[in-house]
């Protein structure tokens, strides 16, 4: 039987966006975001875009004296997670994106897979503020939420696949796959060679300087921030019996 609208002997549509909509959405935005903001805003709209909408970690010190400098730390430490420095920037974190949010969210879906990005971007940009709390710098990117999506992938993208048999059939069926307790997560090697490499080349960006004599602009402390907090976070999606 030919479906409606198919040409016999012609495979089906397949879809042009293999990306859960809930991830190709959240791009969307990022890159939007972007353009507008390379494309649109003038030197002093885009200073005052990166005033009002980056995580600047000064404004929790001089917030005492100036309360309202307070007032964007309700929203930048999540808003600083849909900017970008740059298309390559934006690029890097898509890419990455794309590959650890999916996923996430086709185990989860789309809630759970966004909280956890827009909580380890705070986590990430909380962390940031505790190493740069008098610098002056500003943190924009969405490498701590992506991190934290990372951190929860790497709970149960090592771990084995479950298959079943199905009680009528008796077909074997592909359940999935547990999520890793943190012993588990430790005892399995691949995805604690994951986990040390990734602490260890984020904690060694801040000796770059010393070992090399150059630096690179990388906010390793949203990195770290982020990875852990997606750790933790994870397992309050899972559902029992999964």
């Amino acid at each position: 039987m030919v479906e409606q609208g198919q040409t016999p002997g012609q495979p089906g549509r397949e879809p042009v966006f293999l990306l859960p909509g809930s991830v190709t959405a959240l791009v969307g935005v990022m890159v939007v975001i972007h353009a507008a903001s390379t494309f649109v805003l003038n030197q002093q709209g885009y200073n005052d875009f990166i005033l009002w909408f980056a995580f600047l970690p000064l404004r929790l010190v001089v917030a005492g004296s100036d309360p309202a400098q307070a007032l964007p730390l309700i929203w930048t430490p999540f808003s600083h997670a849909l900017m970008h420095g740059g298309w390559d920037h934006l690029l890097i974190n898509v890419a990455w994106l794309a590959i650890f949010a999916t996923p996430v969210a086709r185990r989860y879906g789309a809630g759970p897979m966004l909280t956890i990005f827009f909580i380890s971007a705070a986590a990430g940009a909380a962390f940031f503020a505790a190493t740069t709390l008098y610098s002056g710098t500003y943190l924009i990117g969405a490498s701590g939420g992506v991190s934290g999506l990372t951190g929860a992938a790497v709970r149960f993208i090592f771990q084995p696949v479950i298959v079943a048999q199905h009680p009528e059939t008796g077909e074997r069926v592909i359940v999935g796959r547990h999520l890793a307790s943190f012993g588990d997560l430790m005892k399995d090697a691949r995805a604690r060679m994951f986990v040390v490499i990734w602490v260890v080349l984020n904690a060694a960006v801040p000796l770059l300087p010393v070992l090399t004599g150059t630096s690179i602009g990388v906010a390793w402390q949203a990195h770290l921030g982020g990875f852990f907090a997606g750790i933790l976070l994870v397992g309050l999606f899972e559902r029992k019996g999964r």
